[in-house]
């Protein structure tokens, strides 16, 4: 295996170091991208640093040296990388030991085009482990039993709550079935959960196979500037930032002819919930009366998957 390791890095100077060792610890990693989209914090002299110890790594930045976004990062270090698989790594994250262990065997199958795996917890301090404990605890960020690739997509979309979620830390993909089958990559108008957008539409194009989903293959490393910290300060609406994602999803699903319509309406649906959550009170009483006439199960389902979701996406 010839495995491009994606690494956007903003504002990760501290942890930077242990994410590309992490990945550099395999000799099936062809190459280490990192893609630094102007941090605010020295990582960009850490990086050159790295690049500079390290034959592996590889360090670029976006053609106007501005800050983009995970996602326009992500395309970049795809569109930069050659090796024959991609990964993905976020910059206060890392791999562990057994990252690959199920890869290498299920890409023996040239009909494999994707493996996902299991995602576990690191604290990086006693005050983001009180401040997250509640939301991450020790469990892991899996999918919860092993499903055909014809099932992903389906389950990600209608059966959260039974499926599970796979991360893109987890996740290593045939990098021509990547850039020939999926029309748009990450999305570069979406700011938070563009990761969870792209899944969505890569698990509809791609066939995806689980790997270890029983124990952590990479960690999450949660600390107190984890953008999810500006969710919960409040910088960041997350009825807005949701509502943002399930009408990229809606819009999409709409143009797609071969999804099901029972799948397009229960996205529709989950647009309309999370529309309600972020409208101002006097609005969202006329939107849930309208939906009360032309489709209660908006409501029904909507006030469930609020509620369910919040603490998933």
């Amino acid at each position: 295996m010839r495995i491009s390791v994606v690494i956007p890095v903003y504002n990760a100077e501290k942890y930077i170091p242990q994410a590309v060792e992490s990945a550099l610890q395999f000799d099936d990693v062809h190459e280490v991208i990192l893609i630094e989209d102007q941090s605010p914090d020295n990582a960009l002299r850490v990086c050159q640093q790295l690049a500079e110890k390290y034959d592996r790594v590889k360090l670029y930045q976006h053609p106007d040296r501005k800050n983009h976004g995970a996602g326009p990062s992500r395309n970049l270090g795809i569109e930069k990388s050659t090796g024959d698989f991609v990964a993905f790594l976020d910059a206060d994250d890392y791999f562990l030991p057994n990252r690959f262990d199920a890869e290498k065997e299920l890409f023996k199958n040239p009909t494999v085009e994707g493996v996902y795996g299991a995602l576990g917890v690191h604290y990086y301090s006693e005050k983001a482990k009180e401040q997250y404990y509640q939301l991450f605890g020790d469990r892991l960020t899996t999918v919860y039993k092993k499903y055909t690739p014809k099932e992903v997509f389906p389950g990600q979309i209608h059966m959260l709550g039974s499926f599970g979620l796979f991360s893109i830390d987890t996740l290593t993909l045939r990098r021509d079935a990547l850039v020939q089958k999926m029309k748009f990559l990450f999305k570069p108008h979406l700011q938070l959960h563009e990761d969870t957008e792209f899944l969505f539409r890569l698990s509809y194009y791609l066939d995806l196979y689980p790997g270890n989903i029983d124990q952590a293959v990479a960690m999450r490393g949660v600390h107190e500037n984890n953008r999810i910290t500006k969710v919960d300060t409040g910088i960041v609406d997350p009825a807005v930032s949701r509502e943002l994602l399930w009408r990229e999803v809606d819009l999409w699903a709409g143009r797609e002819e071969s999804i099901s319509e029972e799948i397009k309406i229960h996205i529709k649906r989950m647009h309309r919930s999370f529309e309600i959550a972020k409208a101002p009170t006097v609005k969202k009483w006329g939107m849930i009366l309208k939906y009360l006439f032309t489709d209660y199960k908006s409501i029904r389902s909507g006030l469930y998957n609020i509620n369910f979701r919040y603490s998933l996406l």
